[in-house]
């Protein structure tokens, strides 16, 4: 797809166009689990979403800081072993179909190893719509610094005043929120209330909220 439109969409994958959580935390479960450790769901949904591999090892392995590499690697085979079928998130594909009608541009920006992202993008079948992917781990810094974002508007040719985010994690809000571009939560098992401090204008269920396709109506004016 080509951005024709002075407008972009730029997307978190895990949790935001899918929700791959439940998936994350057994890897992460089973790679503890290897090592004799324990992970419990409220440190997960604090510290490990959203994060960069390279703070949730130094977070979950601060004994073991020459493996890290080996054991992030080891935990994302984990996850993508564990990868059948993926379910778009509500509206998704919906809001993928406008842009394209717009030609407004879209972008991926994310914390997940390219592997991943390139798994999970073709098999929800939007590998071939979007028109970038930046991955936070080939950034000189990933979420939350705003930089994956600002790469993303950068390879859209757009800007952050004319442009919409949509995140499901506080780390990546507050990438989103500090690259300067008006920003959805995604609901998910956190309260909103923790996306809208990160930043968030509102938070919503999903791709089908009436008050997201007001505003896009409005914004691409």
């Amino acid at each position: 797809m080509n951005a024709k439109a002075d407008f972009c969409l730029l997307f978190d994958l895990d949790g935001t166009l899918t929700h791959t959580d439940d998936l994350h935390f057994d890897a992460f479960h089973t790679l503890m689990a290897e090592y004799g450790r324990a992970l419990d769901h409220d440190t997960f949904l604090h510290h490990i979403v959203g994060a960069t591999n390279e703070a949730i090892m130094a977070r979950l392995f601060p004994d073991l800081p020459e493996r890290h590499l080996e054991l992030a690697e080891r935990k994302e085979r984990l996850f993508r072993d564990s990868v059948t079928r993926l379910t778009p998130t509500p509206g998704a594909r919906e809001l993928f179909d406008w842009a394209e009608r717009h030609g407004v541009g879209i972008a991926v920006v994310t914390n997940a190893p390219r592997a991943n992202a390139e798994l999970m993008l073709a098999g929800l079948g939007l590998d071939s719509r979007i028109d970038a992917l930046v991955i936070g781990d080939e950034l000189e810094r990933g979420k939350p610094h705003p930089l994956p974002y600002q790469t993303g508007l950068a390879r859209l040719g757009g800007r952050a005043e004319r442009a919409c985010a949509f995140e499901d994690s506080p780390s990546g809000m507050r990438a989103a929120h500090a690259a300067g571009i008006h920003s959805y939560g995604i609901a998910g098992a956190l309260p909103p209330q923790k996306l809208l401090d990160a930043g968030a204008a509102a938070v919503i269920a999903d791709f089908t909220a009436p008050e997201l396709w007001r505003w896009l109506e409005r914004a691409l004016v």
